[in-house]
């Protein structure tokens, strides 16, 4: 059985790393590069690395701030925000990404999903969807989850696959930030559609919550920030706590071996 991934993610404004509740109230988390020397050390499967503010400004993301963070890191390493063409994906991935993340620009222009999957592989694919639910279903929202789109969450995932998507970062709206544990019914949902691999994103606040994702979500990883951030679930504690409950997770002597 493939080994389940433990992800922190950087959410970038300004050139510092932020987090908020609900998209909202952000506030100061650190240094971005001196935050991802910290995860490699610790143990981190892997970085994500999400430019919030890129879109909204119609900013290209910043691409410096990747080449900086990629010198210091020995894991898979993830970056979104802003990117809108092929050419975009290439210079990020020449930066050192290993895959990009790709949200708003596709769901604007889908062929784009399938133009960078035959360009660069689906495995550097990652289709990155914020959802936020509306009654018994979920809204695709763009943007930094400022704009809905009235698409169907569940449907546009199921799409995302066919259309060359090699991952998708599936983020709760409603339970981002709020530590109150990751949205299992969406994320049961949409694997039990889906064959490629999904990341739990949203509502991340005790060791349970990551791997209820894991266990009864069905969630090939779990992302997580501000619990990362500010020390209040320490990666190797979480990994432990998740192979004792019978989850094949990599620990760090794994990762030095």
């Amino acid at each position: 059985m493939l080994t389940k991934r433990i992800i922190p993610c950087l959410d970038i404004k300004d050139g510092r790393t932020v987090k908020g509740v609900n998209f909202l109230g952000l506030r100061d988390a650190g240094d971005p590069v001196e935050l991802a020397r910290r995860y490699t050390n610790e143990g981190a499967d892997e970085l994500v690395f999400l430019d919030i503010t890129a879109t909204k400004e119609k900013r290209k993301t910043l691409v410096k701030l990747v080449t900086e963070i990629a010198r210091e890191i020995s894991i898979p390493f993830t970056v979104g925000g802003g990117i809108r063409s092929v050419d975009e994906i290439e210079e990020i991935l020449k930066a050192g990404a290993d895959k990009v993340s790709l949200n708003s620009s596709i769901v604007r222009y889908p062929e784009l999903l399938t133009r960078s999957s035959e360009a660069f592989g689906s495995q550097a694919i990652v289709a990155a969807v914020d959802a936020k639910r509306t009654g018994n279903s979920w809204e695709v929202y763009v943007k930094g989850g400022s704009e809905p789109t009235g698409i169907d969450a569940i449907e546009w995932m199921v799409k995302t696959e066919k259309l060359g998507a090699g991952e998708i970062l599936l983020t709760s709206m409603d339970r981002d930030g709020t530590k109150s544990g990751f949205d299992l019914e969406l994320l049961k949902t949409v694997n039990d559609l889906v064959s490629i691999p999904v990341i739990a994103s949203g509502g991340a606040g005790t060791i349970r919550h990551c791997i209820d994702a894991v266990s009864i979500g069905n969630a090939d990883a779990v992302l997580a920030a501000s619990i990362f951030h500010f020390r209040e679930i320490e990666i190797i504690n979480l990994k432990a706590n998740m192979a004792q409950a019978g989850i094949p997770v990599r620990l760090l002597n794994q990762l030095t071996d």
